[in-house]
């Protein structure tokens, strides 16, 4: 597997990103949401440590569980990627 695959993979994740910031904000601007209060949580990722924060206890749950499935995957891909290589 090349670095090609990697960087395709890369331009795809931002571009989906991209598309759920601009439906998430065309429903938003719909009324398609009818709450006073915004709920958000957020997860920043230094290498395998996840700092988390947000608003409310449910939307930091729903982080830390997402969270902890991209360190699972994270550590898999390392694991499987240094597998039988002496260098890693």
């Amino acid at each position: 597997m090349g670095l090609a695959v990697f960087y395709a993979l890369g331009i795809v994740l931002v571009v989906v990103g991209i598309l759920v910031i601009v439906a998430a904000t065309i429903v938003s601007s719909k009324g398609g949401v009818k709450k006073d209060k915004v709920d958000g949580a957020g997860v920043i990722m230094i290498g395998l440590i996840p700092i988390i924060f947000g608003t409310d206890k449910k939307s930091i749950k729903t982080v830390l569980a997402m969270a902890l499935a991209l360190t699972i995957v994270i550590l898999i891909i390392i694991v499987v990627g240094c597998w039988g290589k002496p260098a890693c």
